[in-house]
C-alpha cells in the first residue's frame, strides 16, 4: 500500500515538472487575430498560423465558402469567396486557381494554401498581426503567352480492372475508355467511347455452379454552343450495347435548348437551369422484349430544372426531370434528386441526400421468365415501377471556439468542426 502511494506521488511530482503554457506574446498577438471559418485541414493550419480557425459561423469575422468545378483539360477550377462580418462586415473578395489534371496533390494544395493567403492578407491587414507579414513574388513574368497548339483540345485514355475472390466466389472486372474534349468560352465539346466486361462466379456445392456476366460498349458526345450568358444550345448523340439492358444496338440523338436565370458566369455560387431536349432513338433488340418488339425506332422528349446554390448557411442542390416516348405518353419516367448541407443552429447541422423515380419506360424489358441467378445477380433489368434512396446525418459540436492547433502524435483524431464546401 505504501509503495502504491509513494509511486503516485512521485507520478504526480513528474506530471507537475513539465513546463506549463503561459501567456506569452504569442498568445497576445493571437487574441488579436482574425477568427476565421472554413474548411480547413492540418496542412492549412501549419501553413497559415496567423488567423484562428473557429468552429462555429457566427464567432467568426470572416468565412469562406470553398467550390470547384471540372474544367476543360481535365483539371479542377476551385473558388474561395471571402465574406467578412461583425468587425469586418462589407468586406467581400472572390480567388481562383486551377489545378491541371498532372499536378499532384502536393502542388494542388500549395496552390490553395497560396491562394488562401492571398484573400485574407486584406483582412489581417486591419490586425496587430500585419507588421510581421511580408509578401513576395518568386516568378519571373514573361511578356507574352504562349499560343496552345492543341487549340484546347485534350485527350485521355485509361484502363482500370481487378480480380476477387475466395473459395466459392470469383470475379473479373475490366473497363477502359478514350476521351477528347475541348472547352473554350463559345464550345464545350466532349467525345468519350469506352467498354466493359464483368464476369463472376459463385460455387454452390459440388453440383452447382452460377455463372454470370454483364459487357457494355458506347460513344458518347456531348456538343454546347454559348449564346449569352443564359442562353445555351446543344446536344447529345449516343452509339452502344449492353446486355443488362438488353440492347444489342442503340442510336440516339437529342438536341436541346438550356436557359440559366441566373448568368452563367455565377456558376460557382448558384445555378438555375431549365433544359429541354428531343429527338430519336433506334434500338436493335438482343431478345424479344415484353411488348413483342425485336427492334424499334422511337421519338422522346424530356424537360429538366436544376437549382444550386452555395451560402454561408450551407448548400442545396435540386433536380426535377420528366421524359416520355411520344408514341405512347404513358410510357414515362419522372425523377427527382435532392441534396442539403444545412447549418441549422450553432454546432449543429443536417445533411441529406435523397433521390426517387417513377419508371413506365421500360420498353426493353425481355419477355418470358428470367432464370433465378440471373435475377439474384442482377445480369438482367427488371421490371419495377419506383427507384429510390436516401441517407441523412446529424452533426453536433460544441466546445471551444477556436482550432488553430494541429497535434499528429499517435496519428490524426481529427479536429471537428463545420464545413461548407461543394465539388464536381
Amino acid at each position: 500500500m505504501k509503495r502504491s502511494i509513494l509511486l503516485i506521488a512521485f507520478a504526480l511530482i513528474a506530471i507537475q515538472s513539465f513546463p506549463q503554457e503561459t501567456a506569452s506574446t504569442a498568445d497576445t498577438l493571437r487574441k488579436d487575430a482574425v477568427n476565421v471559418f472554413m474548411e480547413s485541414t492540418d496542412f492549412i493550419r501549419k501553413e497559415i498560423p496567423y488567423v484562428n480557425y473557429v468552429r462555429d459561423i457566427k464567432d467568426a469575422g470572416v468565412y469562406i465558402i470553398s467550390t470547384s468545378q471540372n474544367t476543360g483539360s481535365g483539371g479542377k477550377e476551385y473558388s474561395y469567396f471571402f465574406v467578412g462580418q461583425n468587425e469586418y462586415a462589407g468586406m467581400a473578395d472572390t480567388l481562383t486557381f486551377t489545378a491541371t489534371p498532372d499536378e499532384t496533390s502536393e502542388v494542388t494544395r500549395q496552390k490553395m494554401v497560396g491562394t488562401l493567403k492571398m484573400g485574407l492578407m486584406r483582412f489581417v491587414a486591419k490586425t496587430p498581426l500585419s507588421k510581421y507579414m511580408k509578401i513576395s513574388f518568386s516568378e519571373p513574368l514573361s511578356e507574352t503567352v504562349s499560343t496552345d497548339k492543341w487549340d484546347s483540345w485534350v485527350f485521355r485514355s485509361s484502363i482500370y480492372g481487378y480480380m476477387q475472390g475466395e473459395k466459392t466466389y470469383k470475379q473479373k472486372y475490366l473497363s477502359g475508355s478514350v476521351n477528347a474534349s475541348r472547352i473554350t468560352e463559345n464550345w464545350k465539346v466532349n467525345l468519350k467511347a469506352g467498354l466493359s466486361q464483368n464476369d463472376s462466379k459463385y460455387i454452390i456445392n459440388d453440383s452447382t455452379t452460377i455463372k454470370g456476366t454483364n459487357s457494355s460498349k458506347y460513344f458518347n458526345s456531348l456538343i454546347v454552343k454559348s449564346l449569352n450568358d443564359h442562353w445555351s444550345v446543344g446536344g447529345t448523340g449516343s452509339l452502344g450495347s449492353s446486355s443488362y439492358s438488353n440492347e444489342q444496338f442503340s442510336l440516339s440523338a437529342m438536341p436541346g435548348i438550356e436557359y440559366d436565370v441566373f448568368p452563367y458566369s455565377e456558376s460557382t455560387r448558384r445555378q438555375l437551369r431549365i433544359l429541354y431536349t428531343a429527338g430519336f432513338n433506334f434500338v436493335d433488340y438482343m431478345d424479344t422484349t415484353i411488348y413483342n418488339k425485336a427492334r424499334e425506332s422511337l421519338w422522346r422528349h424530356s424537360l429538366s430544372a436544376s437549382y444550386e446554390v452555395v451560402q454561408k448557411w450551407g448548400n442545396i442542390n435540386v433536380s426535377l426531370e420528366y421524359s416520355n416516348y411520344l408514341h405512347d405518353w404513358s410510357k414515362n419516367n419522372l425523377s427527382a434528386m435532392l441534396y442539403l448541407d444545412l447549418r441549422i443552429a450553432k454546432g449543429l447541422t443536417v445533411s441529406f441526400v435523397g433521390s426517387g423515380s417513377m419508371v413506365h419506360d421500360q420498353l426493353g424489358l425481355v419477355k418470358g421468365d428470367l432464370p433465378v441467378d440471373q435475377i439474384l445477380l442482377q445480369r438482367k433489368e427488371l421490371a419495377t415501377q419506383f427507384q429510390y434512396f436516401t441517407s441523412f446525418g446529424f452533426t453536433y459540436t460544441f466546445g471551444s471556439i477556436y482550432n488553430n492547433v494541429v497535434n499528429p502524435r499517435f496519428g490524426n483524431s481529427g479536429g471537428g468542426g463545420i464545413s461548407i464546401s461543394i465539388s464536381d
